[in-house]
C-alpha cells in the first residue's frame, strides 16, 4: 500500500520523528557521549545494561565501555552478568589474581557449552583482561571488583563446586553432601532428563535433598568463614562460603527450573529470572557485610532486563529481573536498553548449532526500531523519564525486537517481536543504527575470519 503524506498515521509518526531529533542525544562513543550518560545514571546503585540480541559488537562493546566508567568514576564493585555462577566464577578468580589462569583466554575457558559465543568472543576477552589490569592496581583483595554469573543452568557444575568447597573445609559434611546429590547420578548429568524424569515419575524429585544440602551449608556459616587455612585474607575466606553457598542455592532452584520445563503449574521463565534476581539480593547482602557499598552493573538481555510489567509479558503472567529489582530498589535501579535497525548479528538457526553471521532484516514498519531509524542519526540515545512530546509519543504500545542465540528471518514477526511500551520498559535507550556480528572466540568452518562476515554471508549471493 502506498502511503500519501496526508495519511493520519504517516503524520502522526512524521511529527513523532521531528519531536525525537530534536531531544535525541547523538552516541557516537566517544568520551563526553560517556559523560552524559553517566550524568543520566547518576547516583542509582544498580544499573541494569541490556542487549536487543546476544550476538551484537556494538552491544558488547558500549556495554564494557560504560561499565568502565562506572567502576572508575563511581565506584561500582561487581558486575553480574547472564552466565553460569560456577563459569562466572573462575573469571572472578582470575581478574582478582587468586586463580592458575594466565590469560583472558584461559579464564574463560569454563563456557564451553552453547551457546560458546554468548561470553567467549572478543568483546568479552577485551573486557575481562581490562579488568584483571584495573584490579592489578587495587591495594588489596578486598578493593577488586568482582564478575558473577546470575543463571542456573550449571546444576551439576554447582553441586561439584560444592563438594569442593566442602572437601576443603569439612571433609565429613562433604560426604553428606556427596550423598544428598547421589539422588541426582540416575539423569547422567543431563539436567534436562533429571527434569523429565522426575516429573514423569520415572525417578523421585532430588527436592528435599537440594533444600536441606543449602540449609545445613547455611546453618554453619559462622564455623565456615571463621576457618583461617583456605587464605589469610579474612575476605577471601567470606568470598569462598559465598561461592559455595550460592552454587547450593543453584542448586536448589535450577531442580525446580527443569522440573518446571515439564510442569504447567510454573512457568520455567518466572523460575528462572527470580533466581537471578534472588543471586543479586544475595550480592548485594553479600557485599554490605563486607562492609561495601553495593554498586553492581548488569548485564543481560534486554528481555531479562527491562521492566516485564511494560510488555505481552504482564499479559502472559510472567515476571523478569527488571520488574522484580525496580520492585525491591526503586530509584536506586536504572535500566538501559539497546535496539537496532539492521546489520548483521552471531546466531545459530536452531538451538545447539553452531554460529553463523547471519544478516539482520531491517525492522518492521510499526516497531520502535523502524521510527528511531527514521530519526536519521547512526547512534543516538534517548532519555525515557522525560516528560516531553518525544517520549509521550514513544508511550503508545508498539512492536519491539528481541533476537537471542537464535535468529530466524524467515519468521522475523512471530519469533523476535513482542508489544511493549519503551518508556515504562527503561529508562534510557540507545540505538544503533546498523550493528555488526560479535567475533567468537571459537570460530567453526562457516564463520570466515575477519572483522566482519562478508555482506552476502550467509547467502552468498
Amino acid at each position: 500500500m502506498v502511503v500519501i503524506p496526508d495519511d493520519p498515521q504517516w503524520m502522526a509518526i512524521a511529527t513523532l520523528v521531528d519531536a525525537i531529533q530534536q531531544v535525541a542525544h547523538p552516541f557516537t562513543g566517544e568520551r563526553q557521549y560517556y559523560d552524559q550518560l553517566l550524568d543520566a545514571i547518576g547516583d542509582a546503585q544498580l544499573v541494569l545494561i541490556g542487549e536487543a540480541s546476544h550476538g551484537t559488537h556494538e552491544f558488547y562493546q558500549h556495554r564494557a565501555e560504560l561499565t568502565k566508567r562506572l567502576i572508575q568514576e563511581k565506584g561500582f564493585v561487581a558486575v553480574a552478568v547472564e552466565a553460569d555462577f560456577p563459569n562466572a566464577d573462575r573469571v572472578d578468580r582470575f581478574v582478582r589474581g587468586v586463580s592458575n589462569d594466565t590469560t583472558p583466554m584461559e579464564a574463560l575457558g569454563e563456557f564451553q557449552d552453547f551457546p560458546q559465543w554468548m561470553w567467549r568472543n572478543v568483546d568479552v576477552l577485551h573486557f575481562v583482561d581490562w579488568l584483571q589490569q584495573y584490579n592489578d592496581t587495587r591495594p588489596s583483595y578486598s578493593a577488586k571488583v568482582g564478575f558473577y554469573g546470575l543463571d542456573l543452568y550449571s546444576m551439576y557444575a554447582s553441586m561439584d563446586a560444592v563438594l569442593t568447597y566442602l572437601e576443603q573445609v569439612d571433609p565429613e559434611a562433604a560426604k553428606q553432601a556427596r550423598h544428598r546429590y547421589a539422588c541426582f547420578d540416575h539423569a547422567g548429568e543431563d539436567s534436562q532428563s533429571y527434569g523429565y524424569a522426575a516429573t514423569t515419575g520415572l525417578s523421585s524429585p532430588c527436592e528435599d535433598e537440594a533444600v536441606n544440602q543449602l540449609v545445613e551449608l547455611q546453618r554453619r556459616m559462622g564455623e565456615y568463614t571463621q576457618q583461617t587455612d583456605i587464605a589469610a585474607d579474612s575476605t577471601l575466606t567470606a568470598d569462598e562460603f559465598f561461592y559455595a553457598e550460592q552454587n547450593a542455592r543453584l542448586v536448589k532452584n535450577a531442580e525446580a527450573y527443569y522440573r518446571s520445563m515439564f510442569q504447567g503449574r510454573e512457568n520455567s521463565w518466572n523460575v528462572r529470572d527470580r533466581h537471578m534476581a534472588e543471586t543479586l539480593d544475595h550480592l548485594v547482602d553479600h557485599l554490605q557485610r563486607q562492609g561495601k557499598q553495593p554498586k553492581i552493573v548488569l548485564w543481560a538481555h534486554n528481555s531479562h532486563l527491562g521492566d516485564a510489567r511494560a510488555t505481552d509479558m504482564k499479559a502472559a503472567g510472567e515476571w523478569n529481573v527488571g520488574q522484580l529489582v525496580r520492585e525491591r530498589y526503586g530509584h536506586d535501579a536504572f535500566l538501559l536498553g539497546f535496539t537496532t535497525y539492521s546489520g548483521t548479528v552471531t546466531a545459530a538457526s536452531h538451538w545447539g548449532d553452531p554460529p553463523e553471521f547471519k544478516q539482520v532484516r531491517p525492522a518492521l514498519p510499526d516497531s520502535y526500531e523502524a521510527i528511531f531509524h527514521q530519526v536519521g542519526l547512526p547512534q543516538f540515545w534517548l532519555d525515557l523519564r522525560q516528560n516531553n512530546s518525544a517520549i509521550l509519543g514513544l508511550q503508545i504500545p508498539r512492536l519491539e525486537r528481541a533476537i537471542g542465540v537464535v535468529y530466524l528471518p524467515r519468521s522475523e514477526r512471530r519469533s523476535h517481536y513482542f508489544q511493549a511500551q519503551l518508556p515504562a520498559q527503561f529508562d534510557v535507550v540507545i540505538h544503533l543504527d546498523d550493528t555488526h556480528a560479535v567475533q567468537p572466540l571459537d570460530r567453526p568452518d562457516s564463520i570466515e575470519a575477519g572483522d566482519h562476515p562478508p555482506e552476502t554471508f550467509p547467502s552468498g549471493l
